[in-house]
């Protein structure tokens, strides 16, 4: 039996009468695009997020693309970054025009060192794009004052903290925008693919229902602005639904398994996840950290215990952004993590029995 770091079926067995009743709403409902489910869903997860608008979008790439778009980023503006995330929020920004700029991150929590950001600006920057990371928030007040002062948009890139919350605040309600992927890995996963973009700014709304179909808003015939087809698929929007509704307790599971791990791996020489203060920890990954984490990882294969590293390339040292000239050494913490970081498995259905065979696995190599 191989043990893997994700696996959608125990969820999907307690889950599967209401899963699959929602595609049968769906497809008895007559319409099939951009229909009442995308509408309610739309409607409830602004709400979960205390903000006015939500526009459903068809990943969560398409989410940060058209959230940058919206607020107004194109060709030649600088976006303020980090290099320790997924790719696609760094393509999300090549592929408006803008230009990426990477500040480093902190070891202990691995998120953006807002520190480093106000060094970092220049009379092109344009917008500020925190990611909130594995699963926790990035220190969000100093960049809103940043903000303030420098007249930029904040674009929150939330894509792996869904429920996680900063001083109260849920991620995604402190910027001007906030853009989510609902990929089925993530905390809120769909059954396939689909994203979404907030906020509580009208014209910004109004910007994003053009831009993700055509760029057309009153009729399908007149395109105001071009625009893309990136809609939210009717019967994701109605599993998203039910599942919203779930969401919190998703996040407890999750801190379930993290309490697990903590106490039973305390004392291994593994770093263990920091929780930042004020942040309230969805835990989307469980990421630990080791000096030898290859050999690590090679001693779990031998026990059928298969893990994940996010993210052992940092996008700066990628083929693809060699044009942007961060060579190696430019942001050390970034690159050492990459290094020595791996994921053990999460996720809130993790039978017990397969936690306890990780964690005795671990033991046993450390």
């Amino acid at each position: 039996m191989v043990t893997r770091v994700w696996d959608y079926l125990p969820e999907y067995e307690s889950e599967r009468a209401d899963i699959l009743d929602a595609v049968e709403t769906v497809f008895a409902s007559g319409q099939l695009v951009l229909g009442q489910s995308v509408r309610s869903f739309e409607e409830e997860f602004a709400a979960y997020h205390g903000v006015r608008h939500c526009v459903g979008v068809d990943n969560g790439t398409n989410a940060v693309k058209l959230g940058l778009q919206a607020l107004g980023v194109g060709p030649g503006d600088e976006v303020i970054t980090v290099s320790n995330t997924a790719a696609p929020t760094v393509v999300a920004i090549d592929a408006v025009g803008a230009v990426p700029v990477f500040v480093d991150v902190r070891p202990g929590t691995y998120l953006m060192d807002v520190e480093r950001v106000a060094a970092a600006i220049t009379p092109r920057t344009r917008c500020l794009l925190p990611v909130h990371l594995y699963g926790q928030c990035v220190e969000m007040e100093p960049l809103e004052r940043l903000a303030a002062e420098h007249d930029l948009v904040i674009l929150e890139d939330c894509a792996q903290a869904h429920g996680a919350r900063h001083h109260g605040r849920v991620a995604g309600s402190m910027g001007h925008a906030a853009a989510f992927s609902f990929y089925p890995t993530k905390v809120l996963g769909a059954y396939g693919d689909g994203g979404a973009t907030i906020t509580s700014d009208p014209e910004v709304e109004r910007a994003l229902r053009r831009l993700r179909y055509y760029g057309m808003e009153k009729t399908y015939y007149v395109v105001s602005t071009p625009g893309h087809n990136a809609r939210l698929d009717e019967v994701q929007a109605e599993i998203l639904r039910r599942k919203l509704r779930r969401l919190d307790r998703y996040v407890d599971g999750r801190r379930a398994v993290a309490a697990r791990y903590a106490e039973a791996l305390a004392g291994t020489g593994l770093v263990l996840p920091e929780t930042a203060p004020g942040n309230e920890h969805a835990y989307y990954l469980y990421v630990v950290r080791h000096p030898r984490r290859d050999e690590i990882l090679e001693a779990l294969r031998g026990f059928g215990i298969q893990l994940n590293v996010s993210y052992p390339w940092p996008v700066h040292t990628m083929s693809g952004f060699a044009h942007l000239g961060h060579g190696a050494g430019s942001l050390p913490v970034t690159e050492a993590l990459a290094g020595e970081i791996f994921s053990l498995p999460m996720y809130p259905s993790l039978p017990v029995e397969l936690q306890d065979r990780v964690i005795a696995a671990l033991l046993k190599v450390l």
